[in-house]
């Protein structure tokens, strides 16, 4: 039985009273979520705090970014023990703004995924075609690359300790979402790609989460699908009342 994960990925806002605010006030929630997980991801100055504030809770709090080295000449770049000595435990790798904004490559994802799981960070990694791919019919192949290369050289028991975001780019921040069962096909399509690479075992296991304009509004008919383990959230978890519809799903 794989459990459920709400991510909530808060990108470039909040600052650091604002996001203490919101985990003093999601706490209680989350304890109470017994049917999930709960994750949050702060931007990189709110991090300490935030694992400070969320402490001895069932919040877990993940950056959204890390670099492959453990220390260098790298300006504006984060290190896997850097959030490790933050109270990270998680990460978010590959995120379509990231591969888009800083052209991150999946040879790229690949190294700091390994660093991120040589350091005892849990990873979250975004795959995800854009509009133009789909409509190209291009969707599994895209996906297929970036499994295959994001992913490689990961052993079995490395790779159950990741999770899967799939998000079409098309659906971040447009107001578009793929429908349920849209995007229950491409986790179908991503557990496939899993279970060639890594084992029957090891693909019925791993959480694939959806990311892609996720609403209190949509949250039931897309976990009501067998292949969504979760989801990965953008602007609906920056408010407290929204992310606790979230959390508490319809079930």
């Amino acid at each position: 039985m794989r459990t459920p994960v709400i991510a909530g990925n808060w990108k470039m806002y909040k600052n650091i009273a604002e996001a203490v605010d919101f985990v003093e006030k999601i706490k209680p929630i989350a304890d109470k979520a017994a049917h999930c997980e709960v994750v949050i991801a702060p931007p990189f100055t709110a991090l300490a705090a935030a694992t400070k504030a969320a402490k001895g809770s069932k919040v877990k709090v993940a950056a959204q970014d890390v670099h492959w080295d453990k220390e260098g000449a790298h300006t504006g770049d984060i290190s896997p023990g850097m959030l490790l000595d933050a109270g990270c435990t998680h990460v978010i790798i590959g995120h379509s703004e990231r591969r888009h904004d800083h052209g991150e490559t999946d040879e790229q994802v690949n190294r700091k995924l390994k660093a991120a799981l040589a350091a005892g960070l849990a990873a979250i990694v975004c795959v995800g075609e854009t509009l133009a791919e789909r409509e190209a019919g291009q969707t599994r192949e895209v996906l297929e690359r970036q499994i295959r290369d994001g992913l490689a050289g990961l052993t079995p028991p490395e790779f159950s300790r990741i999770m899967i975001a799939y998000e079409p780019v098309w659906a971040i921040g447009t107001g578009r979402t793929a429908t349920p069962e849209m995007a229950a096909e491409s986790h179908r399509q991503i557990r496939d790609l899993a279970r060639n690479e890594f084992g029957e075992a090891e693909a019925a296991g791993v959480r694939i989460l959806y990311g892609g304009s996720v609403k209190p509004e949509n949250i039931g008919g897309l976990m009501a699908q067998e292949e969504i383990d979760g989801a990965l959230v953008g602007g609906a978890s920056l408010k407290v009342d929204s992310f606790a519809a979230l959390i508490n799903f319809p079930r």
